[in-house]
């Protein structure tokens, strides 16, 4: 309803993630595709982000076999986080209709690249699509960050959409001295974090960025009639 509105939270998205030390590749100033949206909560982002993953994953695997049913694609898909991730990942499983895996860490709380990877390879063996993983930094219990540059290789990889939830802890980042915590965040595909909380930012603003938004504009492009005009695609 207001195109002023939406291109003034991109540019202030494009802002807050050079203030992170963000990647020009989830920019909209990069002049590709990418770019910041304002979501609700954490929550939200995590779904989003999987649902993205899904649309993405079910393309992929209905063009190697197009004689499967969406149901079977479906059935077949699983993704991964930390046992230490946040409720809302598994949640996001649920709500999305997909398996999802909360895997151990090791010793330091941290989900580590190996211990992805073989939960990757005992679930190919089983038959089923590894799509989506979840990389959290600052996890809500001890604030313990996942070995995202080692998770990024083996998402990678493996063709798998990997999302990182930097809710709690994500605007250290501003403070150039934390951002060895994010080693790696080049090889996500989406980045979210919560400026509803150390930013002291009134509710609800969950500032999150993806690398290919199309898969979740298609995913939920529905395209009707009354909402088709000749500026179509000139404004995000």
């Amino acid at each position: 309803a207001s195109p002023a509105c939406t291109e003034l939270e991109v540019v202030m998205l494009d802002w807050l993630g050079q203030m992170l030390g963000l990647p020009e590749c989830f920019l909209a100033r990069s002049g590709g595709e990418a770019g910041g949206v304002i979501q609700g909560t954490a929550s939200e982002a995590t779904l989003v982000a999987l649902l993205g993953a899904k649309s993405r994953t079910m393309h992929r695997i209905k063009e190697q076999h197009p004689e499967w049913t969406e149901t079977e694609i479906l059935s077949k898909l699983v993704g991964y986080c930390n046992k230490q991730a946040h409720s809302s990942v598994e949640r996001a499983g649920l709500l999305g209709g997909v398996k999802l895996r909360t895997l151990q860490p090791d010793g330091k709380r941290r989900l580590r690249g190996e211990i992805l990877q073989a939960a990757i390879e005992e679930d190919i063996r089983n038959g089923l699509i590894p799509f989506y993983a979840v990389a959290t930094l600052g996890t809500t219990s001890s604030c313990t960050f996942d070995a995202l540059d080692e998770i990024g290789d083996v998402c990678s990889s493996n063709d798998i959409w990997l999302h990182v939830d930097a809710a709690y802890a994500g605007s250290a980042f501003i403070c150039p001295e934390y951002r060895y915590l994010m080693k790696g965040v080049e090889k996500a595909d989406s980045f979210n974090f919560n400026p509803h909380k150390w930013m002291l930012v009134n509710f609800d603003c969950s500032a999150m960025w993806l690398k290919q938004p199309r898969w979740i504009v298609d995913a939920f492009n529905v395209d009707p009639l009354y909402l088709k005009h000749d500026q179509q695609g000139s404004a995000p």
